[in-house]
């Protein structure tokens, strides 16, 4: 059984297929893709936690047409593996640790107040207003940018950058997207290469000052590269990550307005509610390793050299893990989602996406007692980054 990543109706909702391929098995082969995937809740988390399947970045060919995509990429935690891995990410979460997610959080809800002022207006006549571009986009951009210290007037250079380098995960792309990529990567490293600099000759309370700083016992430190690729890794996975999960979260509590109304009446089951958002609709839906050595993961020996992929949304799926899967339950308790990944992969910035979420769906709940959909969301086409285009929402039942 495979599946077919350019269907409308999968990208939509791929769910189903999902339940599908997992009774018949919880890993199986598919031939498309060329490489087996994980279905069940604990053949994904073993994908995602057995250190015989590795992280393993290969540079994308030429070399000469993707220098700075390869560069990104190259230098990223996310694909390195111990003891590279270890260094990095104990640099970065020593930096990370400095305060800046209590630091930002009273910030988060002013932004967000900030932006539903803006939903507010757009919407006081009646009009649709389309609730991706004026909220769920806007946010998490700015909370990057303030984490990192990039300056306001530059603050709407680093979405389309984003946009432009994540399309390069999809398995279907086009030559104008591989371009437009590596164009954005290029851009988005001299960028950065010169606020490091900025930032080195003056320091400020933000992570990039401390990311130049840090060291590690041993007087290790990041090269410019590392600190470059961490800076694009934290905006392009923490951003990306927290739009789709405001855009998917918003639409499936519209379509069960049940729930809505039960976290409005009870306003302390906004964090087990975001949870229970990211397992439901996640942003992420695939995340791919390869086998260092043999191993067996649900019954099925992966060959070394093989790929292997947790399917993210699959094994948030899987009944036999979570009661009810395919319900939304925003006071869900009993809820070892794997949407932040796991073991040495886990979300290095998932404190931080887990405070802006909960403020930003706080502040939604609280804002707006009337809101509904008012015509057809639109999905983004791909399948990897699984989000929403648009999504018109009205402010009066």
């Amino acid at each position: 059984m495979g599946l077919d990543l350019t269907d409308p109706r999968f990208v939509e909702d791929p769910y189903p297929a999902f339940a599908a391929a997992r009774a018949a098995g919880p890993v199986s082969w598919d031939e498309g893709l060329g490489m087996w995937l994980a279905y069940s809740h604990a053949a994904g988390n073993a994908v995602l936690r057995d250190r015989r399947l590795g992280r393993i970045w290969r540079d994308r060919e030429p070399a000469g047409t993707f220098g700075s995509f390869n560069l990104i990429h190259r230098n990223a935690m996310l694909e390195m593996e111990p003891p590279d891995h270890t260094r990095l990410r104990r640099l970065v979460a020593a930096a990370f640790g400095r305060g800046h997610v209590e630091r930002l959080r009273p910030w988060v809800t002013g932004v967000a107040d900030g932006l539903a002022d803006r939903v507010a207006d757009a919407g006081s006549d009646g009009s649709p207003v389309d609730l991706v571009s004026t909220y769920a986009e806007p946010l998490p951009v700015a909370v990057i940018a303030e984490l990192l210290g990039v300056p306001e007037v530059d603050r709407p250079l680093l979405r389309p950058w984003s946009n432009a380098i994540v399309r390069m995960y999809e398995y279907e792309r086009s030559g104008e997207a591989e371009a437009a990529a590596e164009q954005a990567a290029a851009d988005f490293v001299a960028y950065l290469r010169s606020l490091a600099d900025r930032r080195r000759r003056k320091p400020a309370e933000d992570l990039i000052s401390h990311l130049v700083s840090v060291r590690g016992e041993d007087g290790s430190r990041l090269s410019e590269d590392e600190l470059v690729t961490t800076c694009i890794l934290l905006l392009n996975a923490g951003h990306e990550a927290t739009v789709n999960v405001t855009g998917n979260g918003t639409l499936a509590l519209l379509r069960n307005p049940a729930e809505v109304a039960r976290l409005r009446d009870d306003l302390t089951l906004v964090p087990t509610a975001v949870e229970e958002l990211i397992r439901y609709d996640g942003p992420l839906q695939l995340f791919e390793r390869t086998a260092v050595e043999s191993v067996e993961i649900g019954g099925i020996v992966i060959g070394r050299g093989q790929k292997v992929a947790a399917l993210l949304g699959a094994a948030d799926r899987d009944p036999a893990v979570f009661a009810d899967p395919d319900r939304l339950d925003v006071g869900r308790t009993d809820n070892p989602h794997i949407g932040f990944g796991a073991g040495i992969h886990f979300c290095i910035g998932a404190p931080l996406a887990r405070m802006e979420l909960q403020a930003s769906l706080h502040t939604l709940v609280t804002r707006f007692p009337g809101l509904a959909l008012a015509g057809e969301p639109e999905r983004r086409p791909e399948f990897v980054i699984r989000g929403l285009r648009s999504l018109p929402v009205s402010l009066r039942a």
